[in-house]
């Protein structure tokens, strides 16, 4: 324990809002806050990025009938998704992968444009502008777990269909359709692992000392 270290009470909460994080799908309408949207958006725009390029731009939908296009594509992305899973198609089906018509806030947060120009620490590793607004999203998951609200990522939709939807300029890509609000209850584990689609992996399957494969 170091002098810069927080008070236990702190460090607990800290540690709490992490390991009670989920990825939600159910949700319970209602609305957030306006000051509270504004502090979880500002948690985002504090994510650390590379070179300080802060990449991300976020897009609050307010119209419902655009709420509704962006269901469609999730829709048609998650029919394409059963599809390729083959024999897993029925089980995949019987999930439900989003909350967009039912959330309170609908966020979409996309990798802005002109990122060519921006080469520190991107030379040989140009996703790091992605890894930079994946922080940016962690960083408001965990400060929504914090005021109580669910936050679900969702993944299913074609970014081209969807950039050409919010006219986004060309460079830039959408890269989450994040679901916000309140929900009735946290899941558990992770609503996949409720389901039985899949499992969690303990840590140490997954920590290596010196080179790959190596087992501390």
């Amino acid at each position: 324990m170091t002098e810069h270290a927080f008070s236990e009470a702190e460090r607990a909460a800290v540690y709490r809002a992490i390991s009670e994080r989920r990825d939600m799908r159910h949700f319970t309408g209602g609305e957030v806050a306006p000051e509270v949207l504004h502090r979880l958006l500002a948690a985002a725009h504090q994510a650390p990025s590379v070179g300080l390029m802060q990449p991300w731009r976020f897009i609050r939908i307010r119209r419902p009938e655009l709420r509704e296009a962006i269901h469609q594509l999730v829709e048609t992305e998650r029919l394409n998704t059963a599809q390729a899973l083959g024999e897993r198609s029925d089980d995949f089906m019987k999930l439900k992968v989003e909350g967009v018509r039912d959330c309170a806030e609908l966020l979409i947060v996309a990798l802005g444009d002109g990122r060519e120009q921006h080469v520190f620490g991107r030379r040989t590793l140009p996703e790091m502008d992605l890894a930079s607004l994946s922080c940016a999203v962690q960083n408001l998951w965990l400060a929504a777990r914090a005021e109580g609200l669910g936050m679900g990522w969702v993944s299913l939709f074609d970014p081209e269909r969807l950039g050409e939807l919010l006219n986004m300029p060309a460079g830039a890509r959408p890269i989450a359709v994040l679901c916000l609000g309140p929900v009735a209850d946290f899941y558990a584990a992770p609503m996949l692992v409720l389901e039985g689609w899949a499992r969690e992996r303990p840590l140490h399957e997954l920590l290596f000392e010196d080179t790959w494969g190596a087992q501390p």
